[in-house]
């Protein structure tokens, strides 16, 4: 029976044609497959970057627990201080934002009153080139990514990346108010 199919496309002079034929439907269904599969795909980095970002945020949030533990009543006034002293591995880079560069964060000079005992009410985020225009002297608490993109995932209530914070004393039940420094 096979030969009967054989003996058809080798015996007419148009086979060459319909080969190719065949040949092109086919890696018209292969691409259109690849196009489907790129898309959740896309996906699926973009989760295991949020994951990523959380992570090295958190570990920012521990090296700063761990640099007050060793320095009481003192924040580091820059990222390479959590190195020097080693209360961080190394400088993690923000996996989200195109540069790497991490916005920091700050305790305002007006804290909210009420709520819990040590929790920041209000923050300033400084962004990560306007940092020697700040006018005071710096005391790190916390780092948030700089990439405004929505988010897959809400995360302690951010829809953005740009509000993610991450910083020591954080809750999530608590909502800090924030503001941008901007140079005068």
């Amino acid at each position: 029976m096979i030969e009967k199919y054989k003996n058809f496309f080798s015996n007419r002079s148009d086979s060459k044609g319909l080969t190719l034929l065949i040949l092109l439907i086919s890696l018209s269904v292969m691409e259109i497959f690849l196009l489907l599969s790129y898309i959740p795909w896309r996906t699926v980095i973009k989760r295991e970057l949020e994951k990523e970002l959380i992570f090295r945020g958190n570990q920012y949030v521990e090296a700063i627990r761990i640099y007050q533990m060793k320095n009481p009543g003192r924040f580091p006034s820059k990222l390479e201080e959590l190195l020097e002293n080693k209360c961080i591995r190394k400088l993690y880079k923000d996996p989200v934002s195109e540069d790497g560069e991490w916005d920091i964060i700050v305790p305002s000079m007006l804290t909210g009153s009420g709520g819990e005992r040590g929790a920041v009410q209000k923050i300033v985020i400084i962004p990560h080139k306007l940092i020697k225009k700040y006018p005071q002297p710096i005391q790190i608490i916390g780092v948030v990514s700089s990439s405004p993109e929505k988010s897959f995932k809400i995360y302690c209530g951010g829809e953005t990346y740009n509000k993610w914070f991450f910083y020591y004393g954080r809750k999530c039940e608590i909502i800090p108010s924030y503001e941008y420094f901007k140079p005068k």
